[in-house]
């Protein structure tokens, strides 16, 4: 399970911190075009409500992750906890759709692998 957990925890990390990128880029994005263009910018370039969320999230959650996978065999509690609360702040930031469905499900599931890890692993 700690195996499961340890594959699971870097993927979605790895999935969140491309999904991070493009979050964080847009929030960039539409400050310089509304500070560049003006009125002028496309009508298409609405900026998030709460950008200090997105911009957090999408640092944070993948850094989570990652680390709670990589902390799967040494201290499996902890990286579940890790885990659990990375596929939460994904969930909370960016919602439930196509593109972050695959990795709140595999940080969510490699969080309660872990949890459920709590004995040693048979030799």
């Amino acid at each position: 399970m700690r195996n499961a957990a340890l594959m699971l925890g870097v993927i979605g990390g790895i999935v969140g911190m491309i999904i991070g990128f493009f979050s964080y880029g847009y929030t960039e994005l539409v400050d310089w075009a509304s500070s560049e263009l003006g009125e002028d910018r496309p009508e298409i370039l609405k900026q998030v409500e709460n950008v200090w969320l997105i911009r957090s999230v999408s640092l944070l959650a993948p850094l989570l992750a990652i680390g709670g996978g990589a902390m799967a065999h040494a201290r499996p509690m902890i990286a579940g906890l890790m885990l659990i609360v990375a596929s939460g702040g994904m969930y909370y930031a960016f919602g439930f759709n196509v593109f972050t469905m695959f990795p709140i499900a595999m940080c969510a599931l490699g969080g309660i692998l872990a949890l459920a890890a709590k004995e040693p692993d048979p030799r």
